[in-house]
């Protein structure tokens, strides 16, 4: 969970987001409530047939299982952890909803799970998805960086996707693919499905790496449906049991239906005619359960009861005191609603306890029928809906669960307001390294209500320069110098973007027009915006030969303090400032110097966590360059090779030009001329493609002087021509 951190100074206390968002997705998985919830084992199905068959495929690639709502497939799985805890397996589950369809929302669940594992596993592939790029390329480097934190791990994963049927996006699908494709070992990806699975898995079916199991192996037998029964109606006799196993062929949805119908009727003599007709018309139909939900659950709730899961069904998750905020309800209330929600949770009526942000208890529909009960919601009055909207953002708001408010404020239509809260807490987040999840708010934005606040236009060009779109950001910024005031806070931040373009771009002549402007800057703005200050000038002034300069704006200023905590991680922070003081010493030489402090920065990170993984790359980048000018070629190669593509994409064009050179040196010193020419050419591809003419001429120096070492004078030559040209 996200750690609380203080309100701005103008807003009261209520108004704090300590939780902003999450680690855990709202739609949490049945696994999670199997922990939080002391019966959640004794509900699944005892069905040893299929936990057999699931334990010695444990190993293998992947595992599917396919069947229609309501066959038991989670539930299966829930008790399969139990028996992979005890072989000293780790299990990571992701529930899938509809918004998982976005390719940001399926990347958070992803990792957000893995991450509780060990956040180890997922800290290269949280930076490179935090740099908000979308791109095929950009989502293959962050599945392959998740890939390499997973082989890290010394033990064996199990991650199961759940509802994989909800996922239709075809970037996203191609990221499933990619994940499957680039396995480690200890990598096995369980998916569960209500449809066909829309993955390739023709070369590990040729492997005999999956295993398979569709609606016949899920169906129970008639001595698992007997046992199901028995712990769902005391007393139930053999014949029966065996009646409702032959009706529902093993459905388990079905028999949890009429376990629940039959407690209701108190076995009476018409419950089998009941059960009869209703299999015999409706079996398997999905339309069933909505049949059901109407007749034979919600109309034997009080009316407001059945309104008040009306309301819930509007949120992905719920507690007592959100329905209360939902219907209207008075304070007073709670104990009453609470009450309810634990009877619907202990009589199996399709409500299921989930992890929430807080002790208390928070709740989930079950997804059928939520179902039922959001086609009534629609039905409701245009102002009835707005009104449950409004509670829900107000609701969230006040307890600091920033993703949700801003959502429910976007479906209530205020937008004005969703979009004050994001532009509101946007810098915090950012300060903690949290730039994914701003990306993702502003998608939940409707893109008129970004238009129009200069603000979030800002916050829209910072987003596109994390995540390299240089182009996209010209364009835009170009565009605010002329709407924006000539001085104050927004201008600031414009001066800022515009110089960070002009860092990404290799532009240090451009960026000196801007040096007095940010010079003459107030230190009364914030601490992230003086940190983004210094560490720029620090850049500009390296490239002016101003070494001691660079290395005094880090050293005189007072700590940079955000939301009253010291601002280390993010591009912003101290410890990235410290690297790039010592990045000052590197060019002059001064290897002493540059290795103290990264070694202290990078000691420094550990206790930062997450947030400190760019200042670690920044200074496990120098550290490996001092370690090559230490002839410690093997220990080098060690330091930056893992890191290299991290490194290529999120670093500014000095450090990739340093780092990829150093890694062809190391080559060419272990006689390795093939791969440091590759390296070479790895280093002009990057040039070429964000024109970056700098670094293709120090690729092209580099490869004259391979090409001249291995005797390839008409090499060497043509790309000293290739030199000249740019010269």
């Amino acid at each position: 969970m996200s750690q609380p951190f203080p309100a701005p100074a103008e807003s009261a206390s209520t108004d704090v987001f300590a939780d902003i968002s999450p680690d855990v997705s709202p739609d949490v998985s049945p696994l999670s409530a199997a922990r939080a919830h002391p019966r959640g084992t004794a509900r699944v199905v005892a069905r040893e047939r299929l936990l057999a068959q699931l334990t010695e495929a444990r190993r293998r690639r992947c595992i599917v299982i396919q069947g229609p709502a309501g066959f038991g497939k989670t539930a299966v799985l829930v008790a399969w952890r139990l028996d992979l805890r005890a072989l000293g397996f780790d299990m990571a589950w992701v529930t899938l909803a509809d918004d998982d369809n976005d390719m940001t929302h399926w990347l958070d669940h992803v990792l957000s799970s893995l991450a509780q594992v060990s956040p180890a596993i997922t800290r290269e592939a949280a930076l490179l998805g935090g740099l908000g790029d979308m791109e095929s390329e950009a989502i293959e480097r962050t599945v392959i960086a998740l890939v390499g934190g997973i082989a890290a791990c010394p033990r064996e994963i199990v991650l199961v996707i759940d509802e994989l049927h909800r996922l239709t996006n075809p970037r996203v699908l191609e990221a499933m693919q990619w994940l499957l494709d680039y396995a480690p070992p200890n990598l096995h990806v369980v998916l569960a499905s209500r449809s066909q699975v829309p993955l390739s898995l023709g070369r590990l079916r040729d492997q005999d790496l999956v295993l398979e199991l569709d609606q016949r192996d899920l169906r129970l037998t008639a001595d698992e449906s007997r046992r199901f029964l028995a712990t769902q109606l005391t007393g139930i006799d053999a014949r029966d049991a065996r009646v409702l196993h032959e009706l529902t062929d093993g459905w388990v949805a079905g028999l949890q239906l009429f376990a629940t119908h039959w407690k209701r009727k108190k076995q009476d003599a018409n419950s089998l005619s009941f059960a009869n007709d209703f299999v015999r018309a409706n079996v398997l139909n999905a339309g069933a359960f909505s049949a059901y939900f109407e007749r034979e659950v919600l109309s034997r709730l009080a009316p407001d009861e059945a309104e008040l899961l009306v309301h819930a069904a509007a949120c992905e998750r719920f507690c007592a005191s959100l329905c209360v905020a939902l219907t209207g309800g008075r304070a007073d209330s709670e104990p009453v609603v609470s009450a309810l929600l634990a009877r619907l949770d202990n009589e199996n009526l399709f409500i299921e306890p989930v992890q929430g942000p807080d002790r208390a208890p928070w709740y989930r529909l079950h997804p059928l029928l939520r179902e039922t009960l959001a086609e009534r919601f629609r039905q409701r009055s245009e102002s009835v809906r707005h009104q449950v909207h409004m509670a829900a953002w107000q609701w969230f708001r006040d307890h600091r669960l920033l993703v949700e408010a801003v959502r429910h404020a976007v479906l209530a239509g205020e937008s004005g307001t969703a979009a004050d809260l994001v532009e509101r807490y946007a810098s915090t987040l950012i300060g903690r390294g949290e730039v994914r999840k701003v990306a993702g708010l502003l998608q939940q934005l409707p893109k008129p209500e970004v238009r129009a606040r200069l603000a979030l236009r800002l916050l829209t060009v910072q987003m596109q320069l994390y995540a390299h779109e240089v182009d996209a950001a010209r364009a835009e910024l170009d565009a605010l110098d002329g709407e924006l005031p000539a001085e104050g806070e927004l201008r600031q931040r414009l001066r800022q973007l515009q110089m960070m373009r002009m860092v990404l771009t290799d532009d240090a002549e451009s960026a000196q027009r801007l040096q007095p402007l940010l010079e003459s800057m107030p230190g009364d703005v914030g601490g992230l915006l003086v940190g983004a200050r210094n560490n720029l000038l620090t850049w500009l002034y390296m490239h002016q030969g101003n070494y001691e300069r660079a290395r005094a704006i880090q050293s005189d200023n007072a700590p940079l303090i955000v939301e009253g905590a010291p601002l280390l991680g993010s591009a912003a922070g101290m410890l990235n400032g410290r690297c790039m003081a010592a990045f000052s010493y590197a060019i002059e030489g001064k290897i002493t110097q540059v290795e103290r402090i990264c070694r202290d920065v990078l000691r420094e990170t550990e206790q930062v966590g997450a947030f400190g993984t760019e200042p670690e790359y920044f200074a496990a980048a120098m550290l490996g360059e001092v370690l090559y000018e230490q002839n410690q070629i093997e220990a080098a190669l060690a330091m930056l090779e893992p890191r290299v593509d991290v490194l290529e994409r999120i670093s500014i064009p000095d450090s990739v030009l340093r780092v990829i050179m150093t890694l062809a040196k190391c080559h060419a010193v272990r006689g390795h001329h093939l791969d440091a020419f590759a390296y070479l050419e790895r280093l002009e591809e990057h040039a070429a493609r964000r024109k970056l003419d700098r670094l293709l001429a120090h690729s092209l120096a580099g490869q004259v002087r391979l090409h001249r070492r291995a005797g390839d004078r008409a090499a060497a030559d043509a790309c000293r021509s290739r030199l000249e040209a740019i010269a």
